[in-house]
This record gives structure tokens, sequence and C-alpha cells, in this order.
């Protein structure tokens, strides 16, 4: 069955009303110049016509289409979650200190992502293991820039080209925002035309979120509050709805209890799957910590962990946790495992 958007069919009905009021001499008394004057000047009168409400109003329609769906099926249609978990190597593909996905070169990185695949679809048959690439794409910045905000964006080639690996490697891929003295109302939009494609989902880091501190990227960790989280699942949303998509992934970094304020406000759409993810480094008693203080006791809907291959070994004793520890010591199993 064919989906009509209900912005549509608002449109359609007020062009429609539009085309009734304005034929001239439909229902005007005969023999009325003063009648026939005044809908000639109505008719004359621009239409105001309030885009904002029409839009929130096929926004909510197509939402509660959505709701309806989840009720009736569990999921809507192309949800990537529960029903696999996602393996991601995270990084910049122009930064070799930002993670494995820049550090090594590109056929020798996807050699080693095959075998970290194979890894994990062992640890747990039960799950298919969705490839993924996590490439920070709005990126915080030590210099101001001209506007002040500390961060810059990749260019668009560079973000082609990473989008260009993902589909070569049957991978999805998330593009990773660290906003630095701006915000999401203002970075946000810049992605939307990559975030049209299915396979292209987002990521938002509070670390680097510094509005609320007033200092530049790493000075103090940052900090979004659930209003901004929500701004981003309604963005997504609506990209989703407007473009017939199958839900977004947002993944939400999280190390600290003050990164993400008032979680229980968090509203939850299922056209936007949230994985709150757990991206400390250190030994797995810390790591196993964190993850149960600010993933397990707060939770929000889905679940991510993130292993570092140089941080991870540095304290003494320590060691990068396998995929069957992981498995096994972390509750609930995480379905998104990120490795930088």
């Amino acid at each position: 069955m064919r989906y009509i958007s209900p912005l549509s069919i608002l449109l359609s009905g007020l062009g429609l009303a539009l085309t009734l009021t304005t034929l001239p001499g439909c229902n005007s008394p005969s023999g009325s110049e003063t009648g026939s004057s005044k809908a000639a000047a109505d008719s004359a009168k621009p239409t105001v016509v309030d885009t904002l409400a029409l839009k929130r109003t096929a926004m909510r329609r197509d939402s509660l289409r959505a709701d309806s769906i989840t009720r009736a099926g569990g999921q809507l249609p192309g949800a990537i979650l529960p029903g696999h978990r996602i393996v991601a190597f995270y990084g910049n593909i122009r930064a070799k200190g930002m993670g494995i996905l820049g550090r090594e070169p590109k056929d020798q990185m996807f050699r080693k992502f095959e075998k970290v695949l194979k890894e994990w679809q062992d640890a747990d048959p039960s799950l298919p293991i969705q490839p993924a690439l996590h490439n920070v794409t709005i990126t915080a910045q030590g210099a101001a820039g001209s506007d002040g905000k500390y961060r810059l964006m990749n260019s668009k080639a560079t973000i082609e080209e990473v989008i260009s690996w993902a589909k070569e490697h049957k991978c999805i891929i998330f593009l990773d925002v660290q906003v630095g003295l701006s915000d999401l109302e203002h970075e946000l939009h810049k992605l939307e035309p990559y975030l049209k494609d299915p396979i292209v989902h987002l990521g938002i880091d509070p670390e680097f979120a510094m509005a609320t501190k007033g200092v530049r990227p790493g000075k103090k960790i940052g900090t979004y509050d659930a209003k901004d989280v929500n701004y981003a699942i309604n963005f997504l949303a609506r990209i989703v709805s407007e473009n017939k998509l199958p839900p977004k992934v947002l993944t939400v970094h999280r190390f600290t209890q003050g990164m993400i304020t008032n979680y229980k406000n968090l509203k939850l759409d299922p056209r936007v799957q949230v994985v709150m993810h757990m991206d400390g480094w250190g030994n797995p008693t810390l790591k196993k910590d964190s993850y149960h203080d600010y993933i397990q006791t707060q939770p929000v809907q889905y679940t991510g962990f993130k292993l570092f291959y140089e941080y991870d070994i540095k304290p003494k004793g320590s060691h990068l946790m396998t995929p069957p520890e992981v498995l096994a010591e972390l509750t609930p199993k995480p379905l998104y495992i990120q490795y930088q």
C-alpha cells in the first residue's frame, strides 16, 4: 500500500480550498455590484500559509502512524536494532590520531575490521553483525575559527569518500558531531543532505559540547541536556518521514554523570533508535563500573560500549576486553560496539 505524506495531503487540500475561493463569479449574488467588488478585493488579498503549523501537524500524524506500526509489529520496517549487533570502527579518515578508522591504511584497516567482525559473530551467533564506520565529521578544535565556535566540518569530498568506503564494504556509517561552542541546532542541518541516504546515521558527543561550560573544548568535559538529545531525535525523525526511510540510529556518547542531564525527559520516537554509548577508557573494572552507573542504571533504549586499542591497554595490568568478556560481563549486552 503506497503511503501518502500527511503534509502533501494538507497542502493539496489547502490548494484546492484556495482555488475554490478565488474562482471568479462563484457563489456571488447576481446583480450586486457591491458584493462583486468585495469578492474581487478579497480574492486579491495574499493568502498567508503557516507552513510551520502544517509541518508540525504532518509530523504529529507521521509520529502517530509510526507508533501504531510499532505497537502492532514491534518496530518499524528496516529497523537495525534489536535484530542486529552493530560493530563499528571509529575515527576520521583524515586524522591518524582520532581512531582506528584513519590510523591505518585503508586496505590494512579493513582486513583488521573483517577479523573483528568475525570475532563478534563467533561470540554470539544468534545475532547477525551489522558492520559500521563511525566518522567524526564535525570535529571540536583547539582554535576558535573565524566565528569563535571551536569546531570544523570535514570537506564534502571527505564525507563523500568515507560514505563510499562504507558502501564498498557493505557498512552503514555514522557521521559524528562535536559542536564545540556551537550547538546542534546550528550544526545538524549541515549533515541533512547526507542523512537522506538510508545507510547514513548520526552520532552526537556531549564531551565536546561546551556552550554551558563557556570554555574551549578539552578544558572541561561538556554536557547535553535531554532537550538537546530530543532535538537530535526530532531532527532525524523528520528526515525519516520526509524521505520515507527506515529508522535512523542515533548514538549518544557518555562516560560521566554530567554528560547527559535529565535523561528521564528523553522522548523516544520509533523513527529513531537511540543508543546510549559508554565510551570511557581504562581497565576493564573501571569500564564495567561506568557502564553500570551511567548506562545500565539510567536506561534509555539501546546500549553501546567502546573499546580503545591504544588507551584500554595503558593502565597497569589492563587489557583490551574481548567480545566474550563484554557479552558475559555487561548487562544488558550492548548492541552497539565501537573500536577507536
